[in-house]
């Protein structure tokens, strides 16, 4: 099992600078995402980049909280269950740490919660995003900064417009992001008059489309009215690409989909003018978190961040936050001061619902833009959707 681990220093200094010994121990935090053996890997080094930035953002570049060093361990879940909850455990048993940020996958995540209410020690989830992780098998201990399905699906919800002229089928992988997600969309358009025709799930990692797509044609082309396919899948695969390779403008059938990462975004060139609805795109928000964001990211990396490294970003500036205000640096300390807490990330405010801890926030009404000159398709501000205009599901409530 490969394990790592690091001291973060000051930028611009080497890593594991000798911490002299009158100092404070440092406050440990864990990193627990799989980095190998998934293509959602690729969201999980996005995360890290976010959390570390945002941690030099949040203590001004000293790495220091109520002057403690900050010290990140690093443990990969290989995106597998037990090894995830081994190293979750590893982390708050032999590594004590005062509290870790994970996971990537909704699936592997459930796993880890469990773990987190043992060791009566914070899981703060980020980017999974599956409502089931604030949902009633969750615990006290289980915080979480990243979006669920529910605004996912009540953000799209009403970038469509829905009334009782629209009918939809629906594609998701089948998994907790997948089915969590569908859940959500069909809650979201309860009383609007729209209806989900069908149901289509497909494995992780599908790349052959054609059966799902003929059934959900299927459903579709003898309706009277708006015909939406909707596309929530996390993976590769291209599926927008291949349902549009098998013409459902034959039908009179839209393509719609929620916003991805930007490698994903040359793919949306084939639909300019498609709306949908996305957590985050850097050039939508403008505040002082977002604008140091994307100057550095560009400077670093020579890229615009992305979603995942938005949201680590917001998940590092809580742990600030929580442990700044907190009269106690411990768990109940940290619980105390988290719940309810609000904070500013690069996306805006976020609020930690007291009930089951799940961030509340805004999302991104974009309307795809073509721009030549631009490697991927654009996803173009509408508008912001702000968190009091989605009605978003209590989870957890013991």
């Amino acid at each position: 099992m490969k394990m790592f681990t690091r001291v973060l220093a000051a930028a611009g200094l080497s890593l594991g600078l000798a911490v002299p010994a009158f100092a404070e121990d440092p406050i440990k935090i864990a990193l627990v995402h799989g980095i190998s053996g998934s293509s959602f890997e690729v969201f999980s080094k996005q995360t890290h980049t976010g959390f570390e930035m945002g941690l030099e953002y949040a203590t001004g570049g000293s790495m220091e909280v109520k002057g403690r060093k900050i010290e990140l361990i690093l443990k990969d879940t290989q995106f597998k269950p037990d090894v995830a909850r081994a190293v979750l455990a590893e982390a708050y048993g032999d590594d004590d740490v005062l509290l870790a940020v994970g996971g990537t996958s909704s699936g592997v995540t459930k796993g880890l919660l469990p773990i987190a209410e043992e060791y009566e020690k914070i899981l703060l989830v980020e980017p999974a995003v599956a409502d089931s992780l604030t949902g009633p098998d969750s615990n006290r201990y289980v915080f979480k900064t990243s979006r669920n399905s529910s605004m996912d699906m009540q953000a799209q919800a009403l970038a469509l417009k829905p009334d009782e002229n629209l009918y939809v089928a629906t594609l998701a992988e089948d998994y907790a992001f997948g089915r969590d997600g569908i859940a959500a969309f069909k809650a979201a358009l309860d009383g609007s008059g729209a209806t989900v025709v069908t149901e289509e799930y497909v494995p992780l990692k599908t790349t052959d489309f054609t059966a799902a797509t003929e059934r959900m044609f299927n459903a579709l082309k003898d309706k009277e009215g708006r015909k939406v396919i909707l596309i929530y899948v996390a993976g590769g695969g291209d599926p927008m690409g291949k349902i549009q390779a098998m013409q459902p403008e034959r039908f009179g059938i839209e393509i719609s989909t929620g916003g991805h990462i930007l490698p994903v975004l040359p793919t949306y060139k084939r639909v300019p003018g498609m709306e949908g609805a996305v957590y985050y795109y850097y050039e939508a928000f403008d505040n002082p978190i977002n604008n140091w964001l994307v100057k550095e990211h560009q400077k670093r990396f020579d890229s615009p961040p992305d979603f995942f490294t938005a949201g680590g970003m917001a998940a590092a500036l809580a742990v600030v936050k929580a442990i700044e205000t907190a009269e106690t640096i411990d768990t109940e300390g940290l619980i105390a001061a988290m719940e309810g807490m609000t904070w500013d990330t690069p996306k805006g405010p976020m609020t930690f619902r007291p009930e089951d801890h799940q961030a509340l926030q805004s999302m991104l009404h974009f309307k795809i833009r073509v721009d030549d000159n631009v490697d991927w398709a654009i996803p173009e501000k509408v508008r912001i959707i702000e968190a009091s205009e989605m009605n978003i599901p209590v989870g957890r409530t013991n």
